[in-house]
């Protein structure tokens, strides 16, 4: 029996849940969260775990904090392996939140602080901000696509509006970031390397509030940009990259292009792979990944200053 861990399978209707060798099902509601909590009382769970489903887990994983009740968010993807490990191939509400707990267990997962409410509110913007722009890119392609005066009249009206969108919402994410002074610093450090501007700042304070705080090896592999080994007995597999936030990863790529026409050294060391043969994705990734560890020493070196002065 997994004492002291309650695991939640979190959807929009629903939590279930595995506490003391026990299914419990409650509605995805304050009154169903208060339940939660008190069955977590009456059983003495110290941590409540969940998995990252798209934010849905939020309310509740907010909820149970301001009760006191120490929570946790367990990467879905490491459960799923843990499942499959388990022999449970089969996927129900209540073996999902079984198996949430007993990751949690084998894994000694510690809680998870919640994010301040000027993060949280950044990490919406930003993700709003990248909706928005994923809107308005597909108007624009969609100019190409008909010549009827209505229908481009219409397009372009869309498109306008996004474009106000895009621009109201990255003021009001420049303005959050102003008003916090470590905030404030970083986006001056990140702004330090030519070809990085404010969308690069939102999405790294929004969705990699660790920078600065943790390894360069830790970093890569939370984004998905450290190379895993695949290696058994004398075979030595090729390294490759997968998980990690993809949002982040993509934004590294994209001004890692554009950065290394600006800095010598990521120039010199993108035509070093090329003139070693390397497969152009393993030349973008080399450069993301290079980008990222500068960015993350240049955050702690920041991160430490703004200590020691405050």
């Amino acid at each position: 029996m997994m004492h002291g861990i309650c695991g939640v399978d979190v959807s929009k209707a629903w939590l279930d849940s595995w506490a003391a060798g026990r299914y419990r099902r409650f509605a995805n509601s304050a009154e169903g969260v208060r339940d939660l909590l008190a069955v977590c009382r009456e059983h003495g769970v110290t941590l409540v775990v969940m998995e990252a489903s798209g934010g849905v887990e939020q309310a509740a994983f907010l909820e149970l904090w301001r009760h006191g009740q120490p929570c946790a968010i367990a990467n879905p993807r490491a459960v799923r392996s843990f499942a499959d490990a388990m022999g449970y191939l089969e996927k129900t509400d209540r073996i999902d939140a079984e198996m949430i707990a007993g990751y949690a267990h084998a894994r000694k997962l510690v809680a998870t602080p919640p994010p301040s409410d000027d993060q949280r509110r950044l990490t919406a913007l930003a993700a709003r901000l990248r909706q928005v722009s994923a809107d308005l890119s597909v108007q624009k392609q969609r100019l190409h696509a008909t010549s009827d005066p209505i229908a481009l009249a219409s397009l372009k009206e869309a498109i306008a509006f996004f474009n106000r969108q895009a621009k109201a919402l990255a003021c009001e994410i420049a303005a959050l970031v102003t008003v916090d002074p470590l905030w404030a610093e970083l986006d001056k450090t990140i702004r330090s390397i030519k070809g990085l501007a404010g969308r690069t700042v939102a999405v790294l304070l929004a969705d990699l509030p660790e920078l600065g705080t943790i390894s360069n090896k830790a970093i890569a592999k939370l984004v998905g940009l450290a190379p895993l080994a695949d290696d058994s007995g004398r075979r030595s597999g090729r390294r490759s990259v997968r998980g990690g936030r993809a949002s982040v990863r993509s934004i590294l790529f994209l001004v890692a292009d554009g950065a290394r026409k600006y800095d010598p050294r990521l120039a010199e060391f993108r035509d070093r792979l090329h003139a070693q043969g390397k497969p152009k994705m393993v030349v973008r990734i080399a450069l993301a990944h290079k980008l990222l560890v500068w960015l993350n020493a240049k955050a702690r070196e920041t991160r430490q200053a703004f200590a020691m002065r405050t």
